[in-house]
Protein backbone atom coordinates (compact mmCIF):
# COMPACT_ATOMS: atom_id res chain seq x y z
CA UNK A 1 0.00 0.00 0.00
CA UNK A 2 1.53 3.70 -0.81
CA UNK A 3 0.28 6.95 0.93
CA UNK A 4 0.36 9.61 -1.88
CA UNK A 5 -0.36 13.37 -0.82
CA UNK A 6 -3.03 15.44 -2.54
CA UNK A 7 -3.34 19.46 -2.24
CA UNK A 8 -6.65 20.26 -1.15
CA UNK A 9 -8.62 23.90 -1.75
CA UNK A 10 -12.55 24.96 -1.08
CA UNK A 11 -13.21 26.93 -3.97
CA UNK A 12 -14.83 29.99 -2.73
CA UNK A 13 -17.34 29.97 -5.66
CA UNK A 14 -18.68 26.70 -5.39
CA UNK A 15 -17.93 26.19 -1.67
CA UNK A 16 -16.94 22.76 -3.31
CA UNK A 17 -13.50 21.08 -1.47
CA UNK A 18 -10.86 20.11 -4.46
CA UNK A 19 -8.10 17.54 -4.33
CA UNK A 20 -5.32 17.86 -6.47
CA UNK A 21 -2.37 15.15 -7.06
CA UNK A 22 0.84 16.75 -8.33
CA UNK A 23 2.73 14.82 -10.42
CA UNK A 24 0.02 12.60 -11.47
CA UNK A 25 -1.84 13.36 -14.45
CA UNK A 26 -5.74 13.68 -14.38
CA UNK A 27 -5.53 13.16 -10.59
CA UNK A 28 -8.00 15.45 -9.10
CA UNK A 29 -11.63 15.50 -8.10
CA UNK A 30 -14.06 17.62 -5.81
CA UNK A 31 -16.34 16.48 -3.26
CA UNK A 32 -18.94 18.64 -1.04
CA UNK A 33 -17.31 17.16 2.41
CA UNK A 34 -13.85 16.47 3.36
CA UNK A 35 -15.05 13.04 3.28
CA UNK A 36 -16.48 12.78 -0.03
CA UNK A 37 -13.44 14.35 -1.33
CA UNK A 38 -11.50 12.01 -0.02
CA UNK A 39 -13.49 9.17 -1.39
CA UNK A 40 -13.31 10.42 -4.59
CA UNK A 41 -9.43 10.71 -4.49
CA UNK A 42 -9.06 7.26 -3.65
CA UNK A 43 -11.18 6.34 -6.76
CA UNK A 44 -9.46 8.46 -9.39
CA UNK A 45 -5.61 7.42 -7.86
CA UNK A 46 -6.45 4.06 -8.07
CA UNK A 47 -7.95 4.62 -11.80
CA UNK A 48 -5.10 6.69 -12.70
CA UNK A 49 -2.58 4.02 -11.12
CA UNK A 50 -4.06 1.24 -13.13
CA UNK A 51 -3.40 3.33 -16.03
CA UNK A 52 0.35 3.99 -15.48
CA UNK A 53 2.92 1.77 -15.93
CA UNK A 54 5.60 0.95 -12.93
CA UNK A 55 8.07 2.98 -14.11
CA UNK A 56 6.11 5.77 -14.09
CA UNK A 57 4.53 4.97 -10.95
CA UNK A 58 7.99 4.82 -9.43
CA UNK A 59 8.57 8.60 -10.68
CA UNK A 60 5.34 10.15 -8.48
CA UNK A 61 7.07 12.68 -6.57
CA UNK A 62 7.53 12.50 -2.62
CA UNK A 63 5.51 14.77 -0.53
CA UNK A 64 7.74 17.30 1.10
CA UNK A 65 5.38 19.90 2.52
CA UNK A 66 3.87 22.70 1.88
CA UNK A 67 4.57 26.53 2.80
CA UNK A 68 3.16 29.65 2.77
CA UNK A 69 4.25 32.28 0.90
CA UNK A 70 3.31 35.68 2.61
CA UNK A 71 3.35 38.52 -0.58
CA UNK A 72 2.55 42.43 -1.24
CA UNK A 73 1.82 44.89 1.60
Amino acid sequence: MRKIAAYIEKDPETGLYVGIVPGIPGAHTQGETLDELQRNLKEVLELCLEEMDSESINEIPDFVGIQEIEVGS
